[in-house]
């Protein structure tokens, strides 16, 4: 997708009612401290549109970003940050699981896991959350380029092993410094929103 115009349109909060945008949707979903502003910058090629943070746990909102006046990337608060109450947890959680149910326009949820580790529980958790929402999610291993190439064999498996991941599933490896898994990220979204056939229509 060339990218001529994007902003961030509409922010939801924990009382805010989803709206219905009219355009396809792709939501992402990761922990606090997974890199998901900085993946979001580096799709849209922008440095600051998504806010990154060095406090994780920033995202307490579902930020909607306008693309080319086409389809929405949605950034659904981050999960798992230590230091933020059991009370606020809930409260992000209630508004991810209602979004993921109310969204009359999502086409795919992305969710994010850091390749160096093994999945936590918490991204367990909300791999089986999307499931049940009636999603297949799509996997993307970030931060890439902190691992040696030799082991981004060993830690994919590990994560299609940890996430119990159907053999069909996709897990795209992503580095926001060299922007390696971009264009298949894209690629991805054009088919499942339907903006490649109207391109093609179009052509």
């Amino acid at each position: 997708m060339v990218i001529k115009h994007v902003s961030l349109e509409i922010v939801c909060g924990i009382t805010s009612k989803i709206p219905d945008t009219g355009r396809p949707e792709v939501a992402f979903a990761g922990k606090s401290n997974v890199g998901k502003s900085s993946l979001i910058n580096g799709l849209m090629n922008r440095k600051s549109l998504a806010r990154t943070s060095a406090q994780p746990g920033k995202t307490q909102t579902i930020n909607y970003y306008n693309i080319n006046e086409q389809m929405y990337l949605v950034d659904l608060p981050g999960y798992g940050y230590a230091r933020v109450s059991l009370e606020e947890k809930a409260k992000w959680g209630k508004m991810v699981e209602n979004y993921l149910h109310v969204s009359k326009n999502l086409k795919a949820v992305f969710l994010l896991v850091d390749i160096r580790h093994d999945p936590s529980e918490n991204d367990k958790t909300m791999y089986r959350w999307i499931l049940e929402k009636g999603y297949q999610p799509i996997i993307i291993a970030t931060k890439l380029d902190k691992l040696k190439r030799s082991q981004v064999q060993k830690q994919i498996k590990a994560i299609r092993e940890g996430l119990r991941l159907r053999p069909d599933s996709v897990l795209i490896p992503f580095s926001a410094e060299t922007k390696q898994g971009r264009e298949e990220i894209w690629t991805l979204i054009d088919g499942l929103t339907g903006l490649a056939a109207a391109a093609a229509e179009q052509s």
